[in-house]
């Protein structure tokens, strides 16, 4: 049975993207929003790992982080976030709210694929 991904972002071509290049090896999910992929894993799905966008509308990345990791169902989800901006301290603060991963846009598909391969074989 093939993994299951989630993917959050306001950017259509970046959920497009990411399911076209993850589906070959996973089952891929899509939502807009952190508001929607809460909602989504309240109604009881179970990804294997989530990627997730910083910059979205209604709650952002930094929120949903948060609200994953003070979740006792949700907590141990490998999550890795995506991002416009190039900072240091953008990445600090991802990883210190518990972030397993960050990178940044535009990314390598193929790199963001090795990543997930490596957290998924942690778990």
């Amino acid at each position: 049975m093939k993994k299951k991904i989630l993917v959050i972002d306001d950017e259509l071509s970046i959920r497009m993207l990411l399911e076209n290049f993850l589906s070959k090896s996973y089952e891929v999910l899509t939502r807009n929003d952190g508001m929607e992929g809460i909602r989504f894993l309240e109604e009881g799905n179970m990804p294997d790992l989530i990627v997730a966008d910083i910059q979205m509308p209604n709650m952002d990345g930094y929120d949903f982080i948060k609200n994953i990791r003070a979740s006792g169902f949700f907590r141990d989800i490998p999550l890795v976030m995506l991002s416009g901006i190039e900072s240091s301290q953008e990445k600090v603060k991802c990883l210190k709210l518990g972030a397993n991963d960050y990178m940044v846009k535009p990314f390598n598909p193929e790199e963001l694929a090795i990543r997930i391969e490596l957290l998924l074989a942690r778990k």
